[in-house]
């Protein structure tokens, strides 16, 4: 796992800023970190020496701070305004970080259910929709970890440990060596447990994306279970489904709070060493108090950014992971979907379908195949046919968001007592592509799926009292066509009569109705009766 997905950098502008900003100011850290160290070095070395200094300890690096801050007269104001400027540094950037978080967030949450959308209602029903919720509902939340904890360490360890190794080699040579030596340690065991971590967070995410998906299936199907009784009896699954979600999350802080005492340990064993080092020298009067003072000062700080990018890199990679489910749901190629031509006017002629094979997502039937019908202006049109026979699809395809694979869909205008010569037509769709302006012909068409959705709104509602909602909406819509799927699936007698009188008066005052039913009340008061059939699709060998 990388420590900055290029693809953010490059696609979300805020995340783009952040960075150059948070390396602006892991800058001027560095620098307040330095002065601040070599300012308590300067005011404790007068109270800890055996005798008066006489020289500058600090060598070259005694220009950064001058010896009257031995005095605490002077050296306390110095140090107050550089603890006053490093905490308006660190607040700046807590507030910066979590600002530029929210709008990752929300930019890349608004891509992703975007693109969702754009690839058509079918493509989310295969199942990827259950995880584009995850993804834009959960998973992305933990991106701001990673730009709260994560990314501030990261930029400081680019910045702030280099400087000051470089100070620690101007004040003892020995001391920089030690330092060089045992650095390297923190970043191999951090891709040690960083392996782990990111095992740890892809089953997490697993887990929530399974959960996630069995949930919402749940919520579609309980109308039905209630219906049969059987309300009750995923109750044993889901339990299941939450014990491995607790499992994978305990998985990853146990990871993540043995990587931080692993990370501990080893920079303290390592400034341990120094400060070994530094004793033994004193006491042989090999090294000067204030020199001394500076680099036990400094050794830590020189740890400190590299071990908090390994104690928060776990909260970094689940962040990571959902951001890198986000690209994944962003590079689907989107399906070529409306043309240049602008759409016809649907009030003023038929919608025939000609000859229309729609092929499966996995590529192996047609369905439906081969369908012929024409939906005119005044009249109810059914389609029926087996379950998987194609009769939401040629629906989906007759609103303009999913072209057919074979045949073609157009516009004729003239009586249907003409002959076919004499009409003119004009092409919407045909042999993979919608050719008309695709906002332009939706706009024509108020189309109601065999469950709407109604946001939060219908939440409270039953399915049946949401479809009576919904059909209610496309019933006033004053739209010229109308596509409904199985409009009386959920209804009692009495609504499912109220349904098919008010679809007939519809088509009776000049609309396009074109109804996928199994209803026989439905079919018996139709116009026009298109059964649909699929078949299997057989490769023919060159």
């Amino acid at each position: 796992m990388k420590p900055i997905d290029p693809r953010l950098v490059v696609r979300i502008g805020p995340a783009r800023r952040y960075i150059l900003v948070t390396a602006g100011l892991g800058l001027l850290t560095a620098l307040l970190v330095a002065v601040q160290a070599l300012l308590i070095a300067r005011m404790l070395a007068p109270v800890l020496a055996p005798t008066p200094l006489t020289g500058d300890g600090l060598g070259w690096l005694g220009t950064l701070v001058p010896t009257s801050a031995r005095e605490l007269s002077s050296g306390l104001p110095l140090l107050a305004g550089v603890i006053a400027l490093r905490t308006l540094t660190s607040w700046l950037q807590e507030r910066l970080a979590h600002r530029a978080g929210a709008q990752v967030i929300s930019e890349l949450r608004s891509q992703v259910v975007a693109h969702a959308a754009a690839m058509g209602p079918r493509w989310i029903a295969s199942g990827r929709g259950a995880d584009v919720v995850t993804v834009v509902s959960r998973g992305l939340d933990d991106l701001l970890p990673y730009f709260v904890r994560y990314l501030p360490q990261l930029a400081l360890a680019s910045t702030l440990t280099p400087i000051l190794i470089v100070l620690v080699l101007g004040l003892d040579w020995l001391s920089a060596l030690i330092v060089t030596l045992t650095l390297p340690l923190v970043p191999i065991f951090m891709i040690l447990v960083g392996l782990v971590t990111r095992e740890r967070s892809e089953k997490h995410l697993k887990a929530m994306q399974t959960l996630g998906a069995r949930t919402l299936d749940l919520i579609a199907g309980v109308p039905t279970l209630k219906a049969l009784g059987r309300e009750r009896g995923p109750a044993a699954r889901v339990r299941e489904l939450g014990e491995a979600h607790r499992k994978a999350t305990m998985g990853s802080l146990r990871v993540a709070f043995l990587s931080g005492m692993v990370l501990e340990l080893l920079t303290t064993l390592a400034v341990a060493i120094v400060a070994v080092t530094m004793g033994f020298r004193l006491v042989e009067g090999g090294i000067g108090i204030e020199t001394a003072l500076a680099v036990l000062i400094l050794a830590p700080e020189v740890y400190l950014p590299v071990r908090n990018v390994g104690t928060h890199f776990h909260a970094s990679a689940d962040g990571l992971a959902a951001a890198d489910a986000a690209f994944e749901i962003l590079d689907e190629p989107l399906p070529a979907m409306g043309g240049d031509a602008p759409a016809p006017d649907a009030a003023r002629g038929a919608i025939v379908v000609t000859g229309v094979g729609i092929a499966t997502p996995d590529g192996v039937r047609e369905a439906p195949s081969g369908a012929d019908v024409r939906c005119s202006p005044g009249t109810l049109t059914a389609i029926v046919g087996a379950n998987g026979s194609g009769k939401s699809t040629l629906l989906l395809a007759l609103a303009g968001l999913l072209p057919p694979t074979a045949g073609r869909i157009s516009l004729e205008t003239g009586s249907a007592a003409d002959d076919a010569p004499e009409r003119d037509a004009e092409v919407v769709a045909q042999d993979g592509a919608l050719l008309v302006d695709a906002d332009g012909w939706a706009k024509q068409i108020a189309w109601v799926p065999q469950r709407p959705d109604l946001g939060p709104a219908g939440r409270t509602l039953s399915l049946g009292q949401r479809q009576r909602v919904a059909l209610d909406r496309a019933f006033e819509s004053g739209r010229p066509v109308l596509l409904l799927d199985e409009p009386t699936a959920h209804l009692d007698p009495d609504s499912r009569d109220q349904i098919v009188e008010r679809m007939r008066a519809l088509a009776a005052s000049g609309a396009t109705v074109v109804v996928a039913t199994h209803e026989p009340d439905v079919v018996h008061a139709a116009d026009e009766v298109l059964t649909v059939e699929s078949r299997e699709i057989t490769e023919v060998s060159a």
